[in-house]
C-alpha cells in the first residue's frame, strides 16, 4: 500500500496495545487508581457490614481475577514481541508459569475483608484446566480463599450470570470487583457500544457503591463487544479500520 508515494510499513497485530501496556506497567496514575478502587471498596464494605449487623446470609464479595486482582501485562508484552494477537496457547503458557503479580492494593483489601468475616469468591473466565496454577499463583501473592471451592471458572458459557446466582443463593454479596463491566451485570453482555454505554448510565449509582471498577486499557468487552460488535473473525486491517472509525475528532 502507498500513501503520498511512500510505502507504508506492514500492520503489526499488537502495536495498538503498546501505549496501554506501557501505562499499566509504568504509570503511577495506574497504581493510584488501583489503590483508590480498593480504598473505596473498604469504605463501602465497612458501611454495608454495619448495615447488615450480622443478619441474613453470610457476607461475601465477588471479584474477577485478571486485571482486577492479578496483573498479566507480561502476557500482552509477549504478544507485542511476537507480533501476534491474543491466543489461548500463549495465555495458557503464561498462566502456568504462575508469575502474575498483584494489582496494587488487592491482597491488602481481600485480607481485610476476610478478617471482617467476609468470604471471597473469584468468578473468572479462566478455564478449569488453569485452576491449580491459578491457586498456586494466588497463594504466592497472599490472597485469601485460594482454593477450588472459591474459584468459579468458565464452563461452556463465558457469561458470569449463573455463577453470580450460585453465590447469591448462599451468601449476601456486598461488593463486586472487576475491570470489565460484565464482571458486574449481564446487562453489559451485548455487542454494541451504544447499549453498553446506556447500561452504564442506567447503573450510574452502583459504581463506587456496590460495583468497584479497576482500570484496564489493554483489552475487554469495550473492544470485542463494542468496537468489534461481538465478531471475532475480522482481519488485522479490518480491526485497524474499525478502531480508527470510532475515534472522535472535531471540525
Amino acid at each position: 500500500m502507498h500513501e503520498n508515494g511512500n510505502v507504508l510499513p506492514p500492520l503489526k497485530l499488537s502495536d495498538h496495545t503498546i501505549q496501554a501496556v506501557l501505562w499499566q506497567q509504568n504509570a503511577a496514575e495506574y497504581r493510584a487508581l488501583s489503590y483508590q478502587a480498593f480504598n473505596i471498596a473498604q469504605l463501602r464494605l465497612d458501611q454495608f457490614l454495619k448495615e447488615k449487623d450480622g443478619k441474613g446470609k453470610k457476607a461475601a464479595i465477588i471479584t474477577d481475577i485478571d486485571e482486577t486482582v492479578m496483573d498479566n501485562t507480561p502476557s500482552s508484552v509477549k504478544n507485542i514481541e511476537e507480533n501476534q494477537e491474543f491466543s489461548e496457547e500463549e495465555w495458557a503458557q503464561w498462566v502456568h508459569q504462575e508469575k502474575a503479580t498483584e494489582v496494587p492494593g488487592a491482597a491488602k483489601f481481600l485480607n481485610y475483608a476476610k478478617a471482617k468475616g467476609v468470604e471471597i469468591f473469584y468468578v473468572s473466565n479462566r478455564v478449569t484446566s488453569a485452576e491449580e496454577a491459578t491457586i498456586q499463583n494466588m497463594k504466592t501473592l497472599g490472597f485469601p480463599y485460594a482454593d477450588k471451592a472459591h474459584l468459579l471458572f468458565r464452563g461452556d458459557q463465558s457469561s458470569k450470570k449463573e455463577r453470580f446466582e450460585q453465590v447469591n443463593a448462599t451468601h449476601d454479596v456486598l461488593l463486586y470487583l472487576g475491570d470489565n463491566l460484565s464482571d458486574f451485570s449481564h446487562r453489559f453482555e451485548v455487542p454494541s457500544t451504544k447499549k453498553r454505554n446506556a447500561a452504564a448510565d442506567d447503573l450510574e449509582s452502583e459504581f463506587g457503591n456496590r460495583f468497584i471498577v479497576l482500570p484496564n486499557p489493554i483489552y475487554g468487552d469495550w473492544e470485542t463487544k463494542g468496537i468489534f460488535k461481538g465478531k471475532y473473525n475480522w482481519t488485522a486491517k479490518e480491526k485497524d479500520s474499525l478502531r480508527r472509525a470510532q475515534l472522535k475528532s472535531y471540525h
